[in-house]
């Protein structure tokens, strides 16, 4: 720790007053709105490091807060809705989201900032990174695509696939230069990759690199490029611009641990001289310490240089190639205490995450299913390869063993997130289903990360009321459809004729059934 003269002063909160602080939460009925009155940035607040940026799209962050969580577009008509609470400090409204985009997709716009300082996070504009974007706007994450429940009510949190992006670069209240801050970020810890870089938190405010100690961010990932930790990965580090740290020296902390659980309480904070790496299971348990110390010892990070520019699922300079989920955080004027931290700990576990479904049928991994079209011209077509190609084909009781076996599907884990899913084709094991320009292949697997997230799909409810609907992992504003007989990934609208809006809705959506082949 640093002498007490390098520690900007707070008021510390103590156990005794963090249980108080809970207690309305862990004492309260389990769905009662009414009973959550302390959420985490009253408890921040009370340690004297209030937040200055609060963003969720589950749930209000302070007890009192009944405006907007965040904001959906539609993509049929580009017609727009806030999503709110269901209450004074309550959970997210998602019926209303659902009955808004029933009958086509939407995309997430706005996660507004519950703190009144408009710190709101908007679609990234270009930066200095050339990535997937090529240089443009980042991409939208798809609203449905990360469905939970918090205590039994459902919600969604922002799916970041790559080339997805949010960012504000005009801010109001954080930190800058040396000034302490603290951050936390409740994410999936078992969406990742290792592209740069799925951070959180404070960045440079022209969406370039500006020199080492400009960021302070959370990273989540298994990148190896700047540094790791112990294992395989992933792992909670900082970015500090020009290095993702996981202690005080470059490259490996044998302290800062692997870490998978499925929700996962991610800290970085920091001072003059001074950060640390908290995390833990955001289901259960109190917070592990993986560094605490000095700044890295390499030139440029002390004093640090930080800027006061918010990201989520960006490097500072707009490096859009990675891959995670993020449901909640909050960043704070000071330097948190451990104890403050542990009583939002205590209110996050209180908060009840848990696994949500995106509806339609369960699509059990191991299990051999067909993919039966929806649309009124083609309910006795199902989703069929021939060679490489895929397509729409009739498939009858009398139909030959080859066409059987051709629509027939044996449901993996998706290659590039076992969250979602990846089909197999029964009669050409190891071929998968992937998209390539847009189309639909049956292709062997390569072994690559492009193969993986192009054969990765994710499921929700059929858009159309009915079945079920595949989502494209990496182009999450794609879905399944067929279109003249063809297999494509498509969106509702857009320049291909493949994406027409007519019949749209029936098109992506498939009835799972028994399989021809078993």
């Amino acid at each position: 720790m640093p002498p007490a003269a390098l520690r900007r002063p707070t008021a510390l909160l103590t156990a005794a007053s963090a249980a108080m602080l809970v207690a309305g939460t862990l004492s309260g009925a389990a769905t009662s709105q009414a009973a959550t009155t302390t959420q985490p940035c009253d408890l921040y607040a009370a340690g004297g490091t209030p937040c200055v940026a609060a963003h969720s799209t589950t749930r209000a962050l302070y007890g009192n807060y009944t405006g907007a969580l965040y904001q959906v577009r539609r993509l049929s008509d580009n017609a727009t809705r806030d999503i709110g609470v269901l209450g004074a400090g309550g959970y997210a409204n998602a019926a209303a989201q659902d009955s808004f985009c029933a009958g086509t997709s939407c995309v997430i716009t706005i996660v507004y900032d519950q703190t009144g300082r408009n710190n709101r996070l908007t679609q990234a504009p270009p930066g200095g990174f050339n990535g997937p974007a090529a240089g443009g706007y980042d991409k939208l994450a798809n609203a449905t695509m990360a469905p939970v429940t918090l205590n039994g009510n459902r919600a969604y949190g922002v799916f970041v696939s790559p080339g997805t992006g949010y960012r504000n670069n005009s801010t109001n209240g954080i930190a800058t230069g040396d000034q302490p801050e603290g951050m936390y970020a409740i994410l999936d810890g078992t969406h990742y990759n290792d592209g740069c870089c799925f951070d959180y938190g404070n960045a440079e405010t022209n969406s370039r690199d500006n020199g080492n100690g400009t960021m302070e961010t959370i990273y989540f990932g298994n990148s190896r490029g700047w540094g790791s930790g112990a294992g395989n990965g992933p792992w909670v580090m900082a970015d500090q611009e020009n290095g993702l740290f996981s202690g005080v020296n470059p490259g490996y902390n044998a302290g800062d641990p692997t870490v998978t659980h499925r929700f996962l309480t991610a800290i970085v904070k920091g001072e003059p001289n001074h950060w640390a790496i908290r995390a833990g299971n955001a289901q259960s348990g109190g917070l592990s310490t993986y560094y605490n110390g000095a700044r890295p010892n390499a030139a440029g990070y002390n004093p640090m240089k930080k800027e006061g520019a918010i990201i989520l699922g960006i490097g500072g300079d707009n490096s859009n190639s990675s891959a995670g989920t993020f449901y909640e955080g909050v960043m704070t004027s000071g330097y948190p205490s451990d104890a403050t931290e542990s009583a939002v700990q205590a209110n996050i576990v209180a908060a009840g995450y848990a696994q949500g479904s995106g509806g339609g049928a369960a699509l059990n991994t191991g299990s051999t299913v067909s993919l039966r079209a929806t649309t009124a011209c083609c309910t006795d077509r199902y989703l069929s390869h021939s060679g490489a190609a895929v397509a729409t084909a009739v498939v009858t009781a009398a139909g030959s063993a080859a066409e059987k076996a051709n629509a027939s599907w044996t449901v993996r884990p998706g290659l590039a997130n076992g969250a979602c899913r990846s089909f197999e084709s029964k009669n050409t094991p190891g071929s998968y289903l992937r998209h390539q320009n847009f189309q639909l292949y049956l292709h062997p697997d390569d072994g690559s990360a492009l193969f993986a997230n192009d054969a990765t799909f994710c499921s929700q409810a059929g858009v159309n009321g009915q079945g079920n609907s595949l989502v494209s992992y990496n182009f999450a504003d794609r879905y399944v459809r067929h279109y003249a007989g063809t297999g494509y990934i498509a969106s509702d609208g857009g320049s291909n004729s493949f994406d027409a809006t007519a019949l749209w809705p029936d098109d992506v959506s498939w009835v799972v059934t028994a399989p021809w082949t078993p």
